[in-house]
């Protein structure tokens, strides 16, 4: 079976870079955040999700001209910064799109959609005139996420807050919105929520949809909070 060789391809122009040598090993690291609440008397604090952060790629490239790779139009003992420079390239403004290409890393069954955000050359190896012949090239790929993307991969559905209440004999919207939100006089929200017309007749055993606050009134734009 042949060598599969790890490759960069702009996705805006179609233009691919060979890796010389495939990476030893590979890292990829993926975080959420999430936001702490201290509240009094909890032994530790509420936390809540807050957002995804960029998975990210990172490996190290060893480069090197001391031999002649043909395919990678490199000569033997030619300068090895022609080859690493068509890497950190990929970090250049395309002029059409006014940002930096997205990077398609593929290797055999890997690949990554993503965006170089960080390259380090480091030159380990000269020719007698002072030309690098080697450099090992550590790079950071940044997972590249848009709202079309999100969109197709993630079928989000809102969020339903909305809690139900059985009408209790007697009880009135008051007592409830009291109950519900601590204001006796955000009743309204829950009459234009349920369509009652007459906030006085309650039949018993009916069961009110209670919306979170703050609520719009959708007739007349009215917040309530």
């Amino acid at each position: 079976m042949p060598l599969e060789k790890a490759k960069l391809t702009n996705t805006n122009t179609g233009d691919s870079v060979d890796v010389l040598f495939n990476p030893e090993e590979y890292t990829l690291a993926r975080e959420i955040n999430y936001a702490q609440a201290a509240i009094p008397g909890l032994s530790s604090p509420l936390i809540q999700f807050v957002n995804g952060a960029l998975q990210t790629l990172e490996m190290e490239l060893l480069v090197d001209t001391l031999e002649a790779h043909p395919a990678a139009g490199a000569k033997a003992g030619s300068d090895v910064r022609a080859q690493t420079r068509k890497v950190v390239d990929l970090m250049n403004i395309d002029p059409k799109t006014h940002a930096p290409p997205i990077v398609l890393f593929a290797w055999g069954s890997l690949t990554f959609t993503c965006v170089l955000a960080r390259a380090t050359q480091r030159f380990i190896m000269f020719r007698q005139d002072g030309i690098p012949v080697r450099a090992r090239l550590q790079v950071s790929l940044n997972e590249f996420r848009n709202v079309e993307l999100e969109a197709k991969e993630i079928k989000r559905e809102t969020a339903d807050f909305t809690k139900r209440h059985t009408v209790g004999q007697d009880e009135t919207l008051s007592a409830i919105a009291y109950g519900e939100y601590g204001d006796p006089a955000l009743w309204r929200p829950i009459a234009i929520r349920n369509g009652i017309d007459d906030p006085r007749a309650l039949e018993t055993g009916f069961e009110l949809a209670i919306p979170p606050l703050p609520f719009r009134d959708p007739d007349s734009g009215e917040v309530y909070a």
